[in-house]
C-alpha cells in the first residue's frame, strides 16, 4: 500500500505543534473549517469541510505533546481506513515532524492530489505556529 510521508521543522516547541494538530483552534487554523475531538485514545473527531466533506476519525494511537494517529472512518472512499498522524521530536528551538497518510489502496490521482494538498496545508500549520498566520479556509488549497 503506497503511504505519504512529510518531514520539516518548525520553530516552535513539540508542544504547540501537538496543539495545533489536535485542538480545535489549531486544527480550525490551517487544516479544517470546523472540528471537535481531543486527543485521548479511542477519542472520535470530526472535521467538517463542507456539508459533502463531514468526516471522521477514531484516534488510534497517542503520546501527549508527541505522537498521534487517527484512522479515518467517516470520509471519501478512498480515504476510509486510512491512517493519518504525526511524531514530534525536540530538534534544538524547533521541533521535527514526520507526517503521514498511510494505508491507501493504491496510487491515483486522488492519492497525488492529497499528497501536493498535505504540503500545502502542513506549510499552512507551520506558519500559523511560528508567525501566528491563519490563511482563511476559503483560500486554502
Amino acid at each position: 500500500m503506497p503511504d505519504i510521508w512529510h518531514k520539516f521543522t518548525v520553530k516552535a516547541s513539540p508542544q504547540k505543534v501537538f496543539d495545533a494538530f489536535c485542538t480545535e483552534q489549531g486544527l480550525n487554523s490551517w487544516w479544517t473549517l470546523k472540528s471537535s475531538g481531543h486527543p485521548t485514545l479511542h477519542a472520535t473527531y470530526n472535521f467538517y469541510f463542507a456539508p459533502e466533506y463531514d468526516w471522521n476519525a477514531r484516534v488510534i494511537h497517542v503520546i501527549p505533546g508527541k505522537e498521534l494517529t487517527w484512522k479515518m472512518t467517516g470520509a471519501m472512499e478512498d480515504w476510509m481506513e486510512t491512517e493519518v498522524g504525526f511524531r514530534l521530536l525536540p530538534d534544538g528551538d524547533q521541533t521535527s515532524v514526520l507526517f503521514f497518510h498511510k494505508g491507501w489502496k493504491e496510487v491515483s490521482d486522488h492519492y497525488a492530489i492529497s499528497n501536493y494538498c498535505w504540503a500545502l496545508l502542513l506549510n499552512g500549520l507551520k506558519q500559523y505556529v511560528e508567525k501566528g498566520i491563519i490563511i482563511p479556509f476559503e483560500k486554502r488549497n
